[in-house]
């Protein structure tokens, strides 16, 4: 069940802010004339302004979920605590060997409050957790769309009640925890220089440089990706459901889902 659920305005405005990182991701694969092998830090001097197209969509999600009356402040005051303390989690493992505890939260409040929660909740928890750990660099724009992403699915998930429903959140989780690497690894492997059998080629076809790329997670990342899974995987099937029925009878007891209706009040004739 979702408690908050997307309406055609912030499902535009989702696929729009989703497009903008695909193409922040994926735009080397593509473009035949970029340069390869200048530097692990390629996107030094395009990622502030990346930082500052994503702050605005981020914005933009929250508005069309206020228009659309999907979200109010009660939902706003629990997005922020839920990114405070997401934030404080990531700050206690900051992705040592790939163990990041924070992703399991993410998920779970994904799954119980909606794709665009989770999302906004995504992008901020990771903003949060980078200027508490002092994680803040070209890579951070490129982290804040690959968690929104992760909390968004969440979302998505198909309907399932009781154990099947943490099963699937369990395995979601390790899929997720994998993914997230896969994703994050096209932030500076196009500009780096890794051997011939690893490397980027500008110009190549694009089986081509997916092939090496796929050797490249294999040979360095995937060691840190699956712990990343497997440590999320077991939160959620440890805590997922006490937090699940936490969520939601929070949001119960709030009145998330209760339109705001004014109603005149009584006027005394005397």
């Amino acid at each position: 069940m979702r408690l908050i659920r997307l309406k055609p305005r912030s499902t535009a405005t989702l696929v729009l802010a989703s497009l903008v990182g695909l193409l922040a991701f994926g735009w080397p694969l593509f473009w035949h004339s970029a340069q390869g092998g200048e530097s692990a830090l390629g996107h030094t001097t395009d990622a502030p302004w990346l930082f500052v197209l994503l702050l605005p969509l981020l914005v933009a999600v929250v508005l069309a979920e206020l228009a659309e009356s999907a979200i109010d402040a009660k939902v706003i005051s629990l997005l922020g605590m839920l990114a405070a303390v997401s934030a404080a989690l990531r700050a206690l493992g900051p992705g040592t060997a790939g163990l990041e505890p924070g992703f399991f939260l993410l998920i779970l409040a994904g799954r119980a409050f909606g794709a665009g929660f989770g999302f906004v909740l995504g992008s901020l928890s990771l903003l949060a957790g980078a200027l508490i750990s002092g994680g803040v660099g070209p890579w951070m724009p490129f982290q804040m769309f690959a968690c929104a992403w992760v909390g968004c699915f969440a979302g998505l998930l198909p309907r399932l009640g009781g154990r099947l429903e943490v099963l699937l959140l369990a395995a979601y989780s390790m899929v997720a925890g994998v993914l997230y690497g896969l994703v994050m690894n096209l932030w500076f492997w196009p500009y780096a220089t890794f051997g011939s059998d690893f490397s980027f080629v500008p110009g190549d076809s694009l089986l081509d440089n997916l092939h090496r790329y796929f050797l490249f997670v294999v040979a360095t990342s995937l060691g840190w990706d699956i712990p990343r899974g497997i440590l999320c995987a077991v939160l959620v099937l440890v805590l997922g459901r006490p937090i699940l029925n936490a969520f939601r009878r929070t949001a119960r007891k709030a009145a998330f889902d209760v339109p705001v209706v004014f109603e005149a009040g009584n006027r005394s004739d005397g």
